[in-house]
């Protein structure tokens, strides 16, 4: 809500004059308002900041947050293979965790223990490969388990710092990591991005509707503020795995468990070794209300796909490593490509040209 060029608080009296209007918690209109004593102190004008981010980000050329309403959906697990994946793929890509309070990209990115360092040009991005650098607060603490106790202000303090001094060179993408919610964080990412041109949002959900009913309020949220929606991720859809990778437990009726997968195995090997070759599946969300296809159908924004339970792919995670390396994701990282693919079509990205050694 804006009043002229102004930004109008939601909570703010009829009339507001507006947050940076020199008149701001000054003019009869401010009379009784909550808000008063906050934009009569508050500096006026616009933030010179601004322009030193807008610098920064000069040199990136797509810029996509990866959001949820909902905790525990998988985003930095998305954010992550994503960043991991077009990498690969030959493009320059930058990964930043704006999850103050629980910045777990360092993990996913195998970077624990490293720390940030500073050149002429400003803060360097710790890299995994020359082509995939990331920033996250997690290099800032003194120890892993340290909790970062901060006011709404002080983590937008730090979110402006990572866009303006830190030196990314020339990239393709950045990939922003948000905490889960639609406050602080998020519409500061936003303000401090809208002016570079951000390309829109990745949302992350699981396919029941205790955590819909949050992603819902996400959808809203990019709707209010201007931010386009790329496309909607259903994840945890089912756990999928390999047949041959299950274990089987023969539960008696006092509770009492005894593991008989190598005699199972051994029955499958000798009479029906075309079924070590099957995926298991099992729908561990409740997904009778039509999950995130039905949601993005319903709020007319695009679904890129899902992507199944895999203990492979939280094993990789756990381990700091991409999913499409070795093979061990089988049912997950073909799942995950398939939404990349979806994305850079959506954004009408191509693949860059790797030029062969000596040409």
């Amino acid at each position: 809500m804006e009043n002229g060029d102004y930004e109008v608080p939601e909570n703010a009296n009829e009339h507001c004059p507006g947050t940076q209007s020199e008149s701001a918690g000054k003019s009869d209109a401010c009379a009784g308002c909550p808000n008063q004593e906050a934009c009569a102190t508050a500096p006026k004008g616009p933030d010179p900041d601004l322009v030193t981010i807008i610098e920064r980000m000069a040199t990136v050329k797509h810029k996509i947050l990866v959001l949820s309403g909902k905790g525990g959906v998988g985003k930095s697990t998305v954010s992550a293979q994503l960043s991991f994946s077009l990498a690969a793929m030959g493009f320059q890509v930058g990964l930043l965790d704006i999850d103050i309070c629980g910045p777990s990209i360092p993990k996913m990115l195998g970077l624990e223990g490293q720390e940030i360092h500073q050149s002429n040009l400003g803060w360097s991005p710790v890299y995994v490969e020359s082509n995939l650098g990331v920033m996250s607060i997690g290099f800032m603490l003194p120890h892993p388990d340290e909790a970062v106790i901060w006011r709404g202000p002080r983590k937008n303090g730090i979110i402006k710092q990572f866009l303006k001094d830190v030196y990314w060179g020339d990239l393709d993408f950045l990939v922003v990591d948000a905490p889960p919610g639609t406050s602080d964080e998020h519409i500061s990412i936003v303000q401090f991005l809208q002016a570079t041109g951000i390309d829109g949002a990745v949302i992350v959900t699981t396919p029941q509707q205790v955590s819909l009913i949050d992603v819902r309020k996400e959808v809203s949220f990019c709707k209010k503020v201007g931010l386009p929606v790329l496309g909607v991720v259903e994840n945890m859809s089912g756990l999928c795995q390999p047949l041959s990778g299950l274990k089987f437990l023969n539960v008696t009726e006092t509770g009492e468990q005894k593991d008989m997968t190598e005699w199972v195995l051994q029955y499958m090997r000798e009479n029906v070794p075309e079924m070590l070759n099957l995926v298991a599946f099992s729908e561990v969300f409740d997904t009778s209300a039509g999950g995130g296809a039905k949601m993005c159908m319903d709020m007319g924004v695009p679904f890129l796909g899902k992507v199944p339970l895999d203990p492979q792919l939280c094993k990789a995670a756990e381990e700091g490593r991409s999913c499409f390396d070795d093979g061990k994701c089988s049912v997950s990282a073909p799942a995950l490509k398939t939404i990349i693919e979806k994305l850079l079509s959506e954004l009408k990205v191509s693949r860059p040209e790797i030029m062969e050694d000596g040409a």
